[in-house]
């Protein structure tokens, strides 16, 4: 085979072999796409018991129950009129609370209670650590000290 045959026999192969790798990444991502699904979402298109998926939403409002074991936490996530109930055994983030967004990693059980191992909460583009609020009023005072 001549050499030019060869590159283009060699070139030909590495475009399959890169787009083969393309179509494998796209079929892995397919349903892992979504950071999560919302509450109306599984209404619409529920998933089967067991099955790994992020829960997003807002935690409804009185709906926070904490057990007696001290660790263990009820609660409900909701979107509009959809809602699912929701348990989860560990400490929760300083900024889940009710009324606030979370997403909840984690699988359904049979009863149809979302079992999360893992929430997050979620916070709006305002929020400040506690301690860069302390910061900024002891820059405030500097400031003002040195303006005298």
């Amino acid at each position: 085979m001549k050499p030019k045959n060869q590159r283009l026999v060699l070139a030909l192969l590495a475009l399959v072999a890169i787009i083969g790798a393309g179509f494998l990444a796209l079929a892995g991502l397919r349903d892992n796409a979504a950071l999560f699904r919302t509450p109306a979402e599984l209404a619409a298109n529920p998933v089967e018991p067991g099955r790994d998926i992020r829960l997003g939403g807002m935690v409804a409002a009185n709906s926070i129950r904490e057990a007696s074991d001290g660790v263990t936490i009820d609660f409900i996530v909701e979107e509009g009129e959809a809602r699912v109930p929701v348990r989860f055994t560990g400490i929760a983030p300083d900024l889940f609370r009710e009324s606030s967004g979370v997403v909840a990693e984690g699988a359904f059980d049979r009863r149809g209670t979302f079992i999360a191992h893992t929430i997050l909460a979620k916070h709006d583009e305002n929020y400040m650590p506690p301690q860069m609020a302390d910061m900024e009023t002891r820059d405030e005072r500097l400031q003002r000290t040195l303006e005298r």
